[in-house]
């Protein structure tokens, strides 16, 4: 919590952190960072209102799949996480959201590499948003396109999510 014990409104917090003023009693609503992103080691680089980049390390030897190359799941998940990112920046106290609808294209593979996931709004809706990510290599082709519809939960549907 802040010094008044009030939660930050989540784009603050965020930007604090990447911005490395994180102090430890800065708390929001929102469990940051999640579980899934230090398992898997993701870093958040960016964020504004509805758009976000993370960031994830790429390695076929520790993410891969049976071809050798980084497994299409993970950059589901990286995108995932970016869009669900984004998505956070416009949630008010008591509100949450879950992701509906998410489809990937695939454009080419990966074996190591640091890549960016670029997730924004192209429509934000009081309950249904529809966002885009592209995930970038180092070199900075895209490997894949991700759209996702993420709707926003608010009052009894919110709790306990």
């Amino acid at each position: 919590m802040t010094g008044t014990n009030h939660p930050l409104p989540v784009l603050e917090y965020l930007t604090r952190q990447v911005d490395g003023r994180l102090s430890p009693e800065d708390a929001t609503h929102m469990l940051y960072p999640t579980a899934i992103s230090r398992l898997l080691a993701f870093r958040i680089v960016e964020v504004a209102e509805a758009m976000a980049v993370v960031e994830l390390d790429a390695d076929a030897t520790i993410h891969g799949n049976q071809q050798g190359t980084v497994h299409g799941g993970l950059l589901c998940e990286l995108a995932d996480a970016a869009i669900g990112t984004a998505h956070s920046t416009l949630m008010d106290t008591g509100e949450t959201f879950t992701t509906i609808d998410l489809k990937a294209a695939f454009l080419r593979p990966v074996w190591q590499s640091r890549l960016r996931a670029h997730a924004r709004a192209t429509h934000k809706g009081r309950t249904i948003s529809h966002y885009l990510c592209e995930i970038e290599r180092e070199d900075g082709k895209v490997v894949a396109s991700i759209s996702s519809a993420v709707m926003t939960l608010r009052g009894e549907r919110a709790e306990g999510r």
